[in-house]
């Protein structure tokens, strides 16, 4: 029957070549591929997009008015949808004031419980909330910490103004903030900051309520409101929340500040009125520190026609995160402490209580992240979903994921221009079989290499007690490749990311966080490619280098240099058309008949990087720079990729490896990467490994937290944690080469490691 499949006719969404497929209901289905083939593009450019466009038309108009708005997407038709949840990879957010408590609606609760059962009440459920001013720290406003400037990092006494005692990038010489304190007179910007007196001492920190003279770009004498440095650093920094911050800003002003729990509240976030609140004994911030497995047997405790039924709702989705494999979490960490595979299975357990069934389930790699433990966990999750009568879409790599699906679709045959097709549909067991490149991934085993690098030193650790750390010191081998491994919640990138790279300062590091995407980004500008090229360009036609941005001087006057334009119907769907005066391509005439050897700025953003390439090969600076940032493309698997394409249409693993191609240019010997993988097909994991290796045999060390066992695998050199998560972690249980891991006892990943190499799970290695 049609009314048992999704059904797609000649789907055209970003790189997708007139799909037509069937969906079968009720099912879990995966759809894998290569990264960049279209998997994203099917199933949340056009599924999900549709799905939720639709159910929007059955409101009134003026609440479609306030919705988010959706186009319809690039298709002949797209038939039989049922309602669409959408969990993607987007960070939880919400900043400081987000714990596991508020992500998960579990904090509300027990708010509630408080306000109706707490001995010494603070009054209403709002009274016991740190992000609102009736339950909050009037101290730290809620956040349990107080944040200031660190002077011995800050400033340099020995130093003066000239020579840049203000250690602060932001604020150095020849800034802005430099030319209030050099250059207005109030200071000799001679002297060295430790012979300066208390008098000028406190001015240069807190001064303010006054104006001072200063010189202008254009040599004219302008006049700017003075504010100390530590006035203005607290302004502009501390009270907007530096993780709230983007790139180098946060990096510099994290260097320069030290944090500590509030002198009042203890860093518990609430005001005295609901810390003296107590509910069997314990006050709110006490339940909230507590493990989840562990606040659990106190709420069960609580009795009562009203606080038994509130406290048994908290019970419930408590359990749901007990089961979930978040057990060792406590409700008061914040959500931005958390691994990526936390963060998304926390979002996964907010739709576990529903009793919603019809809907479509939407999931974006859930597997980031997890330890081949908690895949096992999340496969069980995944297929309660599909037994509540749901369909269950899953955009994955992850061979266990897929050999877990009910029905099976594979894009391909490669990314970018090479996919958009569908090359295999059917059950996961014929997959193996299909000639894809994802069939003869699944048909390959890789064995544990044999031949390992020697390391060239060691770089310690000692002591480490961050988050559940306990006690770690540890050895990382240089000169060689070594992998982090342990399950969820272990400490692998507490150890790595946080402690071992405070440590190293020089280190080159990739982390978690997303990559801004928008249609005015692209990977020449989120490279840095654009400025020396567009000094390129200037310099051949002698003009402006600002004619050759798109969102500067040169841009479409009709489109304002996006290339498209976007009319809102108010509550009716939007409607995106090309630009027809630039014909998509961004710039005004006059700008694209000037060239570069022949090519026009559009003829150059829309080559891929692997030709473009073979462009500049010039020993001009501005070439080599291009140049680097090229290579650094290619070398991460995107040689197919534009250099103008928007950075909002790249698949996760695309963008995953833009981020890493951003960060591989600079030239460094120590390289951090929190898993690197996230997002990659097995062929693209592989080239990663390629490259990991290109990077090693150089004569760099490279440090990766991970959980893929190609990985491990592949790796010289294995750090394992464990042998569990939280306070059951937190402990080195393994050091050495991925062939003694799998002779290993004690360890977790020890275990996975041998069952895919085919041998016992408690066993020694398969000859």
């Amino acid at each position: 029957m049609h009314g048992d499949d999704i059904i797609i006719s000649r789907a055209r969404e970003n790189n997708l070549k007139d799909v037509s497929l069937r969906i079968p209901k009720g099912r879990l289905v995966v759809f894998t591929g290569v990264s960049g083939s279209g998997k994203s593009s099917l199933v949340f450019g056009t599924v999900a997009v549709e799905a939720r466009r639709q159910l929007a038309e059955t409101f009134g108009w003026f609440a479609r008015d306030r919705m988010p708005k959706h186009e319809r997407p690039d298709a002949d038709s797209i038939e039989n949808l049922a309602p669409a949840v959408v969990v993607d990879q987007r960070p939880i957010g919400g900043g400081a004031r987000s714990t596991v408590g508020t992500a998960s609606d579990i904090n509300p609760v027990l708010r509630v419980l408080f306000s109706r059962h707490g001995t010494q009440s603070a009054g209403e459920a709002s009274a016991y909330s740190f992000n609102d001013p009736r339950g909050m720290c009037p101290r730290c406003d809620g956040l349990g910490r107080v944040t200031r400037v660190d002077l011995d990092r800050f400033l340099d006494t020995s130093k003066t103004l000239n020579e840049g005692a203000v250690n602060f990038p932001p604020f150095g010489v020849g800034t802005f903030v430099w030319q209030l304190y050099a250059e207005s007179g109030l200071f000799d910007p001679d002297k060295p900051l430790r012979d300066f007196t208390d008098g000028e001492w406190d001015l240069l920190l807190h001064g303010k309520g006054f104006r001072v003279k200063r010189l202008n770009r254009t040599g004219s004498l302008g006049s700017n409101a003075y504010e100390g440095l530590v006035e203005r650093f607290d302004r502009l920094y501390i009270k907007r929340d530096i993780d709230s911050l983007k790139g180098t800003a946060r990096d510099a002003a994290r260097r320069v500040v030290r944090e500590d729990a509030c002198p009042e509240c203890g860093g518990a976030r609430l005001n005295a009125a609901a810390r003296a609140s107590r509910v069997t004994g314990r006050t709110l911030p006490e339940m909230c520190a507590l493990e989840i497995g562990d606040l659990i047997a106190v709420l069960d405790e609580v009795t009562g026609p009203v606080a038994g039924t509130v406290a048994g709702a908290a019970v419930a989705r408590l359990r749901r995160l007990e089961e979930i494999g978040l057990g060792y979490l406590s409700l008061d960490r914040e959500t931005r402490t958390l691994s990526g595979g936390e963060a998304q299975r926390l979002k996964v357990v907010r739709h576990l209580g529903s009793s919603l069934t019809g809907m479509t389930y939407v999931f974006d790699e859930p597997s980031a992240g997890l330890h081949p433990r908690d895949v096992d966990r999340l496969i069980a999750l995944l297929r309660r979903l599909r037994d509540k009568g749901n369909t269950v879409l899953v955009v994955e790599h992850d061979p266990a994921i897929v050999g877990a699906a009910d029905h099976v679709v594979d894009m391909g045959p490669g990314a970018g221009a090479h996919g958009g097709e569908v090359v295999f549909t059917g059950p996961a067991a014929a997959l193996r079989n299909a000639g894809t490149a994802t069939g003869r991934a699944l048909r390959r085993a890789a064995p544990v290499k044999r031949a390992f690098r020697e390391p060239a030193g060691w770089l310690a650790v000692t002591g480490a007690n961050a988050h559940n750390l306990d006690d770690v010191t540890v050895r990382f081998p240089t000169g060689v490749l070594t992998a982090v491994t342990g399950v969820a919640g272990s400490g692998k990138s507490t150890l790595v990311m946080g402690e071992f790279a405070a440590r190293h300062e020089h280190a080159v590091v990739v982390d978690q966080s997303p990559i801004t995407a928008s249609r005015r980004s692209s990977p020449a500008t989120f490279l840095g490619a654009m400025d020396p090229l567009r000094r390129l360009f200037a310099r051949a036609n002698g003009v402006d280098a600002a004619l050759f941005s798109h969102n500067s001087k040169g841009a479409c006057p009709q489109c304002d240099g996006a290339g498209v334009i976007r009319t809102d119907l108010a509550f009716m769907d939007p409607v995106t058309v090309r630009c027809e005066a630039c014909g998509g391509r961004r710039y005004r005439p006059g700008v694209l008949a000037l060239s570069l050897r022949g090519r026009s700025i559009a003829d150059v953003l829309e080559t891929p990087a692997e030709q473009a390439l073979a462009f500049f090969t010039g020993d001009d600076a501005a070439e080599k720079a291009i140049a680097a940032r090229l290579r650094a493309l290619v070398d991460v698997g995107l040689g197919h990729m534009a250099l103008g394409r928007p950075l909002s249409s790249l698949s996760g693993g695309e963008r995953q490896r833009v981020k890493l191609a951003a960060r591989l240019h600079r030239t460094g010997q120590l390289y951090l990467l929190d898993e690197p993988t996230t997002g990659l097909h097995t062929d693209d994991v592989a080239a990663l490994l390629a490259l990991l290796d290109r990077l090693v045999d150089a004569g760099n060390t490279v440090i990766v937290v991970e959980h893929d066992l190609a990985v491990v695998k592949h790796a010289d050199w294995v750090v394992d944690l464990g042998p569990g998560g939280g306070r059951r972690g937190g402990r080195v249980v393994f050091e050495g080469t991925p062939a003694a891991l799998a002779d290993a006892t004690g360890s977790v990943t020890a275990d996975f490691l041998r069952r895919s190499l085919g041998a016992p799970a408690d066993g020694a290695v398969a000859s």
